[in-house]
C-alpha cells in the first residue's frame, strides 16, 4: 500500500467496491439511521445544546471519517460519555441554552480534533495504552451512572441539575414534589418499553414467525416506535399544555457552516477539557474499533484512527456539531447489520441529512421524557460493575485504581474522575516497573535452561551469583535494582562473581546505565566482577555508544549457559524434554 493510500484508506478499499457491497452497505446505513435519529437528538440535548446539533454531528463527521478511518464498521457521531463531559466542560464558560454555549461546544470540538488529527501525524496512537482498561472500565461505569441519575429529571418533569451524584440526588429530592404525572408515565412507559425492546422483542417476533433479517430490523427501530409512539400522544392528547415539556421546533435543513469562538481567553479554559475529551474519545473508539475488526480478521490502524477522529470532530465544529467519536452501540449495530466498508457510514450521513431536511417538523411534539429514557436505556448498558468482582479478585492494586476512578467521578464530576483516571493509569505503570521481578535462578539439571532457585530443583554455584532482569531498566527502578542487589551479596563472603541475565530488558536509559556505573564500582571494591548474558541487540548497540562496557569487569556472554559454564567449569548433560517454567 502506498503511503498516500495508507492515509486515505479510501484509495484501498475504494478499488474492490462491488455492487454486493454496496447492497450490504446500504441496508446497514438504513438500520443504524432509523436509529441515530432518535439518538442523536438525545445525545445533543444531555451535552446541553439543541436537539439539530446531535444530527448536524453526525452528518459530516461521519463521511469524513469514512474517507481517514481505518475501521471498516465504526459509526462516528456524538456519544454518552462524550456529551457529558462536553456539558461539564462548557457549562464552566456559558449557560446553557445560550449562543456562547453553542459556540464554545463548537471550539471544544475543534480543539480536540486539532489535538487528535496532530496525534496521528506524529503517531501518538501508542499512547492509549497507558490507559489502563480496569481504570477506563471504571470511569465509564461512573460516567454511566451519573449520565442517567442526570436524566430522572426529564423523566419526572422535574427541574434539577448538577454534576455530580450528591448534587443530582440533592435536586432530585428538592424538587421530588413537583413530579409531573403524566411526564412519568411517559418517560417510565418509554423506559420500559425500550428495556423490552432490547431483552424481549426479537424473541417474541421471531415465535410470531418473523423472518430473522426483518426481526433484527425491527428491534433497531425500537426507539423510532418509541418516539412516533410517544409524540403522536402528545399531539392528539394536548399533553403540552398539561406540563409535558416537548423538544419544540427543530430547525429544518442541512447543516449551516459555523465558525468556532477562538478568542485566547476561551481557549485557554477549554484547552484541558479538549485533551481529555479526546483521550477518552480515542480509548473508546479504537476499543470498539479493535474489538469489531478482530471479530472479521481484520485490522485497524491506531494511528489512522487519530486522523480519522480528528477529521470528523473538526467537520463538527465547522457544521454546528459538538465532539465526536466511535460509539459502541451504533457500531456494533453497523456490524451486525452487514456493513462491509465505511461507506456505510457515508450512506448513514445521506439518510440523516434527508431526515433533517423532511423529518424535523414532525419532532416538535417529542416529549424530552422520551429521549431521556432514550439515554437512560443506552447507558445503563456501559456500567459494568463486575469490573470490581473481577479485580478484587485478581489484583488489589487494581481494584483500588478502579474504585477510586469510580467515586471521585461519581463524587466530583467528570472531568475531576477523568484525569484521576488518567492520574491512576500512569501511576500503576510506575508501580508495575518500579519494583520488577527480579528472580535468582540457577541451572536445570541435565538442561543448559535456567530456572527461579525458588521454584524449580536447579543447580548452583557458591561462587556465582545469577539474577535474572524480567523488566526494562529505567529511571524509576534502576536504584532497587542496585539496593536489592547489594543487600543479596552482603554477608557473602564466597561470591566472585555476579551475572546479570537481561534476556528481558528491552531497554536501558540513561540514569539505568549510571546506576550499573555504580554498582560495578560497588562490586569491584568488594572484589566481585560484574557480567550480563543474553543482551539484546539493540541493547547492546546502545551500549557500546558509551564506555561502560570497556570499564566492565566482567564479561558480556551470548547466553546463561555460556556463562555458567566458564564461571564455575560445570557442563550439564542435554536433557531430553524441555523445562516448563
Amino acid at each position: 500500500m502506498s503511503p498516500f493510500a495508507r492515509r486515505l484508506p479510501i484509495l484501498d478499499w475504494g478499488r474492490s467496491y462491488s455492487r454486493a457491497t454496496l447492497g450490504a452497505d446500504l441496508m446497514a446505513a438504513l438500520i443504524v439511521t432509523i436509529m441515530l435519529v432518535p439518538q442523536s437528538l438525545a445525545y445533543a440535548l444531555l451535552a446541553g445544546l439543541p436537539p439539530e446539533a446531535g444530527i448536524y454531528a453526525s452528518i459530516l463527521p461521519i463521511i469524513l471519517y469514512a474517507l481517514f478511518g481505518s475501521s471498516r464498521v465504526l459509526a462516528v457521531g456524538p456519544v454518552a460519555v462524550v456529551s457529558l463531559m462536553t456539558a461539564a466542560a462548557v457549562g464552566q464558560v456559558a449557560e446553557a441554552g445560550t449562543a456562547g454555549y453553542a459556540a464554545a461546544a463548537l471550539t471544544l470540538a475543534l480543539l480536540s480534533g486539532l489535538m487528535l488529527f496532530a496525534m496521528g501525524m506524529l503517531k501518538l496512537g501508542f499512547l492509549a495504552n497507558f490507559l489502563s482498561h480496569p481504570v477506563i472500565a471504571g470511569f465509564i461505569t461512573a460516567a454511566g451512572v451519573l449520565i442517567a441519575a442526570g436524566q430522572v429529571r426529564h423523566i419526572l418533569g422535574v427541574s434539577g441539575s448538577g454534576d455530580t451524584l450528591p448534587e443530582i440526588l440533592h435536586a432530585l429530592w428538592l424538587h421530588a414534589g413537583e413530579t409531573n404525572p403524566v411526564t412519568l408515565a411517559i418517560g417510565a412507559g418509554a423506559t420500559a418499553f425500550l428495556f423490552w425492546v432490547r431483552k424481549g422483542m426479537k424473541p417474541a417476533l421471531l415465535a410470531l414467525g418473523t423472518p430473522t433479517r426483518v426481526a433484527d430490523i425491527l428491534t433497531k427501530a425500537g426507539p423510532v416506535f418509541a418516539v412516533a409512539a410517544t409524540t403522536a400522544l402528545v399531539w392528539g392528547l394536548g399533553l403540552a399544555d398539561r406540563g409535558v415539556k416537548v423538544v419544540g421546533e427543530v430547525p429544518q435543513g442541512l447543516p449551516p457552516f459555523t465558525v468556532p469562538d477562538l478568542s485566547p481567553s476561551l481557549v485557554s479554559v477549554l484547552l484541558i477539557p479538549a485533551a481529555l475529551i479526546s483521550i477518552i474519545g480515542f480509548v473508546e473508539s479504537v476499543s470498539v474499533a479493535q474489538t469489531l475488526a478482530s471479530r472479521r480478521r481484520q485490522r485497524i490502524d491506531p494511528d489512522q484512527e487519530l486522523l480519522g477522529l480528528g477529521a470528523a470532530n473538526i467537520g463538527a465544529s465547522f457544521t454546528g456539531g459538538l465532539p465526536v467519536t466511535g460509539g459502541f452501540a451504533r457500531s456494533v449495530v453497523n456490524a451486525d447489520a452487514g456493513a462491509e466498508t465505511p461507506a456505510a457510514g457515508a450512506f448513514t450521513a445521506v439518510g440523516l441529512a434527508l431526515a433533517a431536511l423532511a423529518l424535523t417538523p414532525l419532532l416538535y411534539f417529542l416529549p424530552q421524557a422520551t429521549l431521556a429514557a432514550t439515554i437512560i436505556v443506552a447507558v445503563l448498558s456501559l456500567v459494568d460493575l463486575k469490573i470490581l468482582r473481577h479485580t478484587w479478585a485478581y489484583s488489589r492494586r487494581d481494584f483500588a485504581a478502579v474504585a477510586a476512578t469510580i467515586l471521585v467521578t461519581l463524587a466530583l464530576g467528570v472531568e475531576t474522575g477523568v484525569s484521576v483516571g488518567v492520574a491512576l493509569s500512569i501511576l500503576l505503570h510506575l508501580l508495575n516497573t518500579a519494583k520488577p521481578h527480579v528472580a535468582e535462578v540457577g541451572l536445570v539439571p541435565g538442561t543448559e535452561h535456567f530456572r527461579n532457585i525458588h521454584r524449580h530443583r536447579v543447580e548452583t554455584c557458591p561462587t556465582l551469583l545469577t539474577l535474572r532482569i524480567d523488566e526494562s531498566l529505567y529511571f524509576a527502578n534502576a536504584r532497587f535494582l542496585e539496593g536489592m542487589i547489594l543487600d543479596r551479596i552482603s554477608g557473602d563472603p564466597q561470591l566472585t562473581d555476579v551475572v546479570l541475565m537481561c534476556s528481558a530488558v528491552n531497554s536501558i536509559d540513561y540514569s539505568a546505565l549510571e546506576t550499573l556505573e555504580e554498582l560495578q564500582r560497588e562490586l569491584q571494591a568488594r572484589g566481585i566482577r560484574l557480567h550480563l548474558s543474553e543482551v539484546k541487540g539493540p541493547v547492546m548497540d546502545r551500549l557500546q555508544t558509551t564506555d561502560f562496557l570497556q570499564h566492565l569487569t566482567g564479561k558480556v556472554f551470548k547466553s546463561q549457559y555460556d556463562a555458567f559454564v566458564a564461571l564455575t567449569g560445570a557442563r550439564a548433560k542435554p536433557s531430553e524434554r524441555p523445562v516448563q517454567s
